[in-house]
Formats: structure tokens, C-alpha cells, sequence
């Protein structure tokens, strides 16, 4: 079974920036759609950014565009969310999640929330002030 592990959550200033890791162990991602979403409390769990599976195009929200930035490293099979100039309202756990041959774009359909492939159990980044 393909198993998807983050990392890199943990807690920054805001203004500061993480990088967060995506390791797919068990296959390759070379074939995957990779994307990210999160979740804050009481809240429900949005789309943040994905890579296709070409990992040439990319889909952001608009809460995150100009700021965060997803790529897919195939040989190493782990995708990677950068995230700068982070505030308060990026707080939540974050979750990546991967979907054979999917674009970037459908990554972020709601009615692909239920069927991706593989989720990962999430990693909380907590922003301060």
C-alpha cells in the first residue's frame, strides 16, 4: 500500500515561511496528480495548491497565490509546499493528498475531495504574532 507522510509542520512567526514534505512510500508519484489542503479548526478541509501530474502546471487558491508554492520532485517521490509571508489565518493542519493522472486544476473540485487515491494524516503549522 502507498503510504503519503508530511512533515515540516510546526510553529512560526508570522511574516516567516515553511516548507512542508510530502513522501510517498510504496510507488511513485510520477504518475500522480499531488496536491495540498487544510483544515483549522471547527472548520472544513479546503483546497490550498496542487501540482498535475505532468508536474509541469500548477493550481492555487486565491487565499494562498503569490505566496505558496507546490512541486513535485518524481525521482524522489515527495511533493513540497513552500509557504512565505504566512499569517494567523494559514493556521491549520495540512494534508497532501495524490490522484493518478489528474491535473492540477481538477485536483481542487470538490467532487475530487472524496476520490483521491491517497491522503496523508496531516501536519499542523500554527502561525503566530
Amino acid at each position: 500500500q502507498v503510504q503519503l507522510v508530511e512533515s515540516g509542520g510546526g510553529l512560526v512567526q508570522a511574516g516567516g515561511s515553511l516548507t512542508l514534505s510530502c513522501v510517498a512510500s510504496g510507488g511513485t508519484v510520477g504518475t500522480y496528480a499531488l496536491g495540498w489542503f487544510r483544515q483549522a479548526p471547527g472548520k472544513e478541509r479546503v483546497f490550498v495548491a496542487a501540482k498535475g501530474w505532468d508536474s509541469r502546471t500548477s493550481y492555487y487558491a486565491d487565499s494562498v497565490k503569490g505566496r505558496f508554492t507546490t512541486s513535485k520532485d518524481n525521482a524522489n517521490n515527495t511533493g513540497y509546499l513552500q509557504m512565505n509571508d504566512l499569517t494567523s489565518a494559514d493556521t491549520a493542519v495540512y494534508y497532501c493528498a495524490t490522484k493518478r493522472w489528474a491535473t492540477a486544476q481538477t485536483m481542487a473540485l470538490t467532487n475530487t475531495r472524496s476520490r483521491m487515491d491517497y491522503w496523508g494524516k496531516g501536519t499542523l503549522v500554527t502561525v503566530s504574532s
